[in-house]
């Protein structure tokens, strides 16, 4: 894996949002991580927030526990909302039904449309647009692909370019998302510290709810 210094650049392309929040919680509950609470509102506002700041688009966001709830409390305004009737299969199958929903756009069919994606986890609420700015910009091409690194180890979010995004589909299962397909393509993937500006935890459980405290305070 290739490192890259935040502050390398090129120039931005057009690089899609991707935000995974079908997840049902089961391990905290039942209670849909799209709709914890975060700064007063649900925190699947926090993660779109980040992926627009940083300068992503078009955004995409996956649903699929309480989907309805959700698109009813949360402003996800200006996005395009993809239902995952089969999320209990894991983040697999949502990161399947986002790149499908990316992919079928009339502007992706005619070669217009993005030419990368950054894909987000919801339940990640210390990862601001700073974190994903610096993902973005490691965009060198259509295939492209990097992944924000915490004291050196991949984690999200992950920058897949638009030629990589039929692989990824075909691979993603379960809830391994694109672990089989990074593991494949390890070389390649540039790593861009983030580190210092995010913080990588994801709420699992009840004792993680802490993590929605620590960071919606001044």
């Amino acid at each position: 894996m290739k490192p890259i210094a935040p502050s390398d650049s090129a120039a931005l392309p057009r690089v899609a949002g991707l935000l995974l929040a079908a997840g049902g919680g089961r391990r905290l509950g039942g209670r849909p991580k799209a709709l914890l609470e975060y700064a007063g509102r649900p925190l699947v506002e926090h993660a779109v927030r980040a992926l627009r700041e940083a300068g992503c688009g078009p955004l995409h966001v996956v649903l699929g526990a309480a989907a309805g709830t959700v698109r009813e409390r949360a402003d996800l305004d200006g996005c395009v909302v993809v239902d995952n009737p089969d999320w209990a299969g894991g983040m697999g199958s949502s990161l399947r039904a986002g790149l499908r929903s990316l992919a079928d756009t009339p502007a992706q069919r005619a070669g217009t449309g993005a030419q990368a994606v950054v894909v987000a986890l919801v339940d990640q609420p210390g990862i601001g647009a700073g974190a994903v700015a610096r993902v973005v910009h490691a965009y060198r091409g259509p295939s492209s692909l990097a992944a924000a690194s915490y004291g050196g180890r991949r984690g999200h979010p992950v920058l897949f370019g638009a030629d990589r995004w039929t692989e990824v589909a075909e691979l993603a299962g379960g809830d391994q998302g694109a672990r089989d397909y990074l593991k494949r393509h390890q070389a390649a993937i540039t790593l861009v510290e983030c580190g210092d500006i995010a913080d990588p935890a994801d709420i699992d459980t009840p004792d993680d709810l802490h993590l929605l405290k620590a960071v919606s305070e001044p």
